[in-house]
């Protein structure tokens, strides 16, 4: 096992305080997109009172909400529009935390096995949030 030295329950440590961080994390993404909606909510719209929803006609199933729907403004649109462009980073960076715990946890479980190739795969799909290939080497165990 040259050119390793990992210590496994000091990996096992890190990893249970990043775990921590990402959901944490994850509520705070949560916390923000539920504001996010509500600010967009209470903006109102551009347009006066009745026209403030856009009824739709045609058939509705029993027990569904009418078709009509209450008209969005400029502001609304605009944090629409936000949230849309920012998708991508926002799932960038959960792959990228992802990778990094399931690549760390693989690396070591392979390395305390002595499977050193194995753990170097784990290590470069971790690096290149290669998910696929990361479910594919826990799943074989």
């Amino acid at each position: 096992m040259s050119g390793w030295d990992i210590r496994p329950q000091g990996v096992q440590g890190r990893l249970k305080v990043v775990g921590g961080h990402a959901g944490e994390l994850e509520k705070a993404l949560t916390a923000w997109l539920e504001d996010l909606g509500e600010a967009a909510r209470a903006a109102g719209t551009a347009v006066p009172g009745s026209a403030a929803s856009t009824a739709l006609h045609g058939p509705v199933a029993p027990g569904r909400a009418p078709l009509s729907r209450a008209a969005s403004g400029p502001v609304a649109a605009a944090l629409g529009e936000y949230v849309t462009a920012r998708q991508p980073q926002l799932r960038a960076m959960s792959e990228r935390i992802q990778a990094a715990v399931l690549g760390a946890a693989t690396a070591v479980n392979e390395y305390v096995e002595g499977d050193l190739e194995a753990a170097k795969q784990a290590q470069d799909a971790a690096r290149s949030v290669r998910l696929d290939v990361l479910r594919d080497l826990r799943g074989a165990k």
